[in-house]
């Protein structure tokens, strides 16, 4: 008897050696292009001396040393609306995680039934009419699902590939927040500069139109002189209202960023008159750092490795299914629940197996093909943010050189209008001569003050481009995603900030830091 109770278990035996885990083992391809070493090295802007190859600060806009700008940022990364989405995403992730892990765990249940019936008397091979019963039905049951091949690991792991990539979106979005509002109040900053250079020159060019008119009243000018005058200082004053549109669209994009009504935030909680200057050079490290830096490149790499288990879900459907499963209860008539004659019991396995004509071979091929194209996808981002970073660092550079070019030309429109002025006031020069001497300082004060705000433009791109800002933005703020999530065994799931080297866990194991070696 005691081998026959054992019998079951045979067929079982073979499966519990041939345990395994089907599909791929995740790694970062050694031909991906994070892997080659031209991305890793030096980038090609990094030599030039507005630059340095230091590492990027996590918090780069305190840079500027504005508290004013960094009080800004602090309330933008608070109450964000894009942050506030990619954060209720990314507790979406978890909740997902933690229902795959559910899976991992016994399925139980519990179920209750009474009943008036007749039954049929045929179906028991009688010819009478059985009497109406008072049937009762109570019981509970559990079964749990054998992983001999890895399915429910490989959406484990999935599920946890999205989270991560679900938390690198997040600090994307934080990467973009800090850019907009730091952009914004630039912006504000470089319209306010504008605005003023401007009206210096109107005064100045009212001041000639003056001089010019009572000069031709006196017959020693051209009365098409104080036309010409009068109608440079009408297109000086029309070049007035675009700066404050500009000024304030910039007001009211930050109040965007903030998440507020643009009635919410007065002018003066943003005044400024001059973009906020950097006092040293700009930090951008290597193209190694800035590959394990940017949100997008990891969270790139996760969907990857959340589409390559999935090759691994699909194909655990060409093998059986075998779940162990018990159960007991009372099944009887009602009056005689609880005797002897109702007690029922079962424990034993139940084995599935669907024929791989069902579609599971092109549901693979389908998986196959879509980790193909992340991989992809992946070395599109990877290849982007090194075209973007050297493209940011490019022009920042040489709108340096013309800022630099500009701020000579003004230097020395500005000696020569102090020459006139005092030649005038020697009496040896008319005064139209001052003035234009004033108008053309005036005219290149404009032009460096355009190109201060394409310096400070220039800035912000780059630091975009890098990819920081994120690191010390988790900040705890009424919309922050739940702690960082573990699954239903106790393991902490990892903050992935840059993509893993190494294959994924097997199921029920501590998932692994992830890091990025160097090139293959």
């Amino acid at each position: 008897m005691r081998a026959w109770r054992c019998a079951w278990l045979a067929p079982l035996v073979p499966l519990l050696f041939a345990c395994t885990t089907v599909g791929p083992d995740y790694h970062v391809p050694d031909h991906a292009a994070v892997r080659a070493p031209e991305a890793n090295g030096k980038l090609l802007g990094s030599a030039d001396p507005a630059v340095s190859v230091g590492p990027v600060p996590d918090a780069w806009w305190q840079l500027y040393d504005d508290p004013r700008l960094d009080h800004l940022v602090r309330q933008a990364l608070a109450a964000n609306t894009d942050i506030r989405v990619a954060s209720a995403n990314l507790r979406r992730a978890t909740a997902a995680f933690h229902e795959v892990e559910a899976e991992n765990l016994p399925q139980g249940g519990i179920g209750a039934s009474v009943s008036r019936a007749q039954l049929s008397g045929e179906s028991y091979l009688q010819t009478t009419k059985p009497p109406v019963f008072n049937l009762g039905d109570f019981g509970p049951g559990v079964s749990y699902l054998i992983d001999f091949f890895g399915k429910l690991a490989r959406a484990d792991e999935a599920a946890l590939a999205n989270v991560e990539a679900s938390e690198a979106a997040l600090d994307l979005a934080r990467v973009g927040v800090v850019a907009q509002t730091v952009r914004a109040y630039v912006q504000g900053c470089a319209a306010s500069h504008e605005l003023e250079v401007a009206r210096h020159q109107i005064a100045l060019q009212t001041r000639t139109a003056d001089a010019t008119h009572r000069l031709a009243a006196a017959g020693r000018a051209e009365p098409t002189d104080a036309v010409r005058a009068r109608a440079r200082a009408d297109a000086l004053r029309a070049a007035l209202p675009p700066l404050e549109a500009a000024r304030d669209a910039a007001r009211f994009r930050l109040a965007l960023v903030l998440g507020r009504p643009p009635a919410a935030l007065a002018p003066q909680d943003i005044e400024c008159h001059e973009e906020p200057p950097l006092k040293q050079p700009l930090p951008v490290g290597d193209g190694a750092a800035l590959l394990k830096r940017r949100p997008d490149i990891r969270q790139a790499e996760r969907e990857l490795a959340a589409a390559t288990a999935k090759i691994g879900v699909a194909t655990a459907d060409l093998y059986p299914s075998i779940r162990i499963g018990a159960s007991a209860g009372l099944t009887g008539l009602l009056s005689d629940l609880g005797s002897g004659p109702t007690v029922r019991w079962s424990i034993g396995p139940m084995l599935s197996w669907n024929f791989p004509t069902n579609g599971v071979r092109p549901r693979i091929a389908r998986m196959e093909a879509g980790a193909d194209a992340a991989l992809a996808r992946f070395d599109g981002v990877v290849l982007r943010a090194l075209q973007e970073t050297e493209t940011a660092l490019s022009a920042y550079a040489r709108e340096l050189e013309r800022q630099q070019a500009l701020r000579l030309a003004r230097d020395q429109a500005e000696e020569a209008a102090r020459q006139e002025r005092q030649r005038y006031e020697a009496g040896r020069t008319p005064y139209l001569a001052r003035l234009d001497a004033e108008r053309t300082l005036t005219d290149a004060e404009s032009a460096l003050a355009a190109s201060d705000s394409q310096v400070a433009m220039r800035q912000i791109d780059l630091f975009l481009a890098l990819g920081g800002g994120w690191q010390q933005a988790n900040q705890p703020n009424p919309h922050a995603p739940a702690p960082p999530p573990t699954s239903d065994r106790g393991h902490a799931l990892p903050k992935t900030d840059i993509p893993p080297d190494t294959a994924t866990r097997p199921h029920g194991a501590a998932p692994p830091s992830n890091h990025l070696s160097g090139p293959a």
